[in-house]
């Protein structure tokens, strides 16, 4: 069996503070720590030899032992990171507090226990953590009997019952929203975009519930900043990205006003401005989606961003919209640089980076080095794509990646395998429940231009191609091929024979 790499991948992930700690709190400690030995021999580990490991030690009287002894160092690191971060945010300040209640608690010191019930409490109040805030009622509760078996009822416990009642219903309307979010969400991160008919009706039903079309229905800002973030997804989801700015844009002015939820709800608020830049990006804003880009990396390290999960997000998130930003305003050349920037942040972060952010790393790539002329190179990035045998996450862009290929293969002159991959990319979209007509347009054009014998039969084929295109770019739904490939520019750069940079140029010019 091959060995753990959990420890190995634990050492690896703490920061040189956290390490630090680590070292002074074990400093702390009386007697032998054979756990700091294999500590710094694995910090120093480029990867995880275990082989390696007991050769090191092989006469110390541990390494007989090592399993035990890596589960104590893990223990241990974790027990180090509690202590590290047990002030770092409301929820663990709070845990802390529970436990000081329990201990006086059950050494009968109640006066005390109950300052510490007080205070707590209103922590709770403040930043809205109904779970300790229920809790800590029960502890009040508790107090509550002792008081009276001293012979004291000066407590109205009437009031703290409907206390706890009002605890409770905001925490079962959270719930609610909690749930509600769980159904939209699983449409944007599956298809990115409703792809059907059946999608558009469950996007439907969910704006029509009653939480979220009716007025002063979220019963805490938790709840509220929840339910303009679920009616943006709803809006963006159907690409929608006038509603979906409006209700985005209320997330982050709910989160801004309070900016200890804001802290303790860090991923949402960042996802909140990544949502805002596409939208500023849809309306051809390109100046306020940099600033968008500029403000999510201002917030890394700050109170509530500072995590390794948040930074990952805005290293992420942030390279992903630069991305777009470039590939909207056809700026090929920097979008290129951004790829060569990634493939390095790769090699070091393995596998860290969520798998949503890495497939669109992978289609950016490709998108970047097809734009630069550089077709092999990005049907290699599409290739890892495409191999990928991923079924639930984004299908849109594996669906999309399909038709970028036909393209990649047409640039490459690979006619003859073109006959296989259309072949192939048919019975992928055969199989997955979609309404887009721009895909089968594609589709059915490249075959005809990969048959094509001379220039003027191309050119012919590609301004009936155009015709239909332009037709179906008036449809709000076929345009989303435009968050993926810009077709009607690549079209314009065969029948004018410029680069495609210029095209997307071009374009932009006469929207404006």
């Amino acid at each position: 069996m091959k060995p753990s790499n959990e420890l190995f991948k634990l050492i690896k992930s703490l920061t040189k503070s956290e390490k630090r700690f680590f070292k002074l709190s074990s400093a702390l400690q009386s007697g032998e720590k054979n756990y700091l030995k294999i500590f710094d021999f694995i910090e120093k580990q480029p990867g995880y030899d275990e082989d390696e490991l007991k050769d090191e030690f092989q006469h110390e009287t541990f390494i007989k032992h090592l399993p035990s002894e890596k589960n104590h160092l893990y223990r241990l690191i974790l027990k180090s990171l509690r202590v590290y971060y047990s002030e770092q945010s409301i929820s663990s300040v709070l845990k802390q507090e529970l436990k000081n209640v329990e201990i006086l608690y059950n050494k009968a010191l109640y006066k005390e226990c109950e300052k510490f019930v007080t205070r707590a409490k209103a922590l709770a109040r403040e930043n809205e953590e109904f779970y300790y805030w229920y809790e800590l009622i029960a502890w009040e509760k508790r107090l509550i009997e002792v008081a009276f078996e001293e012979g004291e009822f000066g407590v109205d416990l009437d009031q703290l019952v409907l206390e706890e009642a009002d605890v409770i219903e905001r925490l079962r309307n959270l719930a609610e929203y909690q749930v509600i979010y769980s159904k939209i969400n699983l449409i944007f991160r599956s298809g990115g975009f409703t792809r059907n008919e059946t999608e558009r009706q469950i996007v439907a039903d969910i704006s029509d519930y009653h939480l979220i079309k009716g007025k002063n229905t979220a019963l805490s800002t938790r709840a509220s900043s929840m339910c303009y973030y679920i009616k943006g997804l709803c809006a963006a989801t159907n690409r929608n990205y006038e509603d979906s700015f409006q209700f985005f844009n209320r997330t982050k002015d709910i989160l801004d006003n309070n900016p200890n939820i804001k802290e303790d709800l860090g991923q949402r608020y960042v996802l909140t401005l990544s949502h805002l830049f596409r939208c500023h990006i849809d309306n051809r804003q390109f100046d306020e989606a940099e600033k968008i880009i500029d403000e999510i990396r201002a917030l890394e390290g700050k109170k509530g961003f500072n995590s390794t999960d948040i930074s990952l997000r805005i290293l992420a998130i942030t390279y992903n919209a630069e991305f777009a930003l470039y590939h909207a305003t056809g700026n090929f050349s920097k979008s290129k640089k951004i790829a060569e920037e990634i493939e390095l942040k790769e090699k070091e972060l393995e596998d860290k980076i969520p798998k949503e952010q890495t497939i669109l790393f992978q289609y950016n790539k490709a998108y970047s080095y097809f734009g630069n002329g550089e077709y092999k190179r990005a049907l290699n990035a599409l290739n890892e794509v495409l191999n990928d045998n991923e079924q639930r996450l984004r299908q849109d862009i594996y669906s999309f990646a399909r038709i970028f290929n036909l393209i990649i293969h047409f640039e490459l002159e690979n006619y003859e395998f073109l006959e296989y991959v259309i072949k192939s990319t048919n019975r992928y979209l055969s199989k997955h429940e979609r309404d887009y007509e721009i895909e089968n347009v594609v589709v059915k054009n490249v075959r005809k231009l990969s048959k094509t014998t001379t220039s003027s039969q191309r050119t012919e084929i590609l301004e009936k191609m155009k015709h239909e295109v332009d037709e179906l770019m008036k449809d709000q739904q076929e345009r989303v091929i435009l968050e993926y490939f810009h077709l009607p520019a690549w079209i314009e750069s065969k029948l004018r024979k410029t680069e495609l940079s210029q095209a997307i140029k071009n374009f932009e010019l006469k929207e404006v």
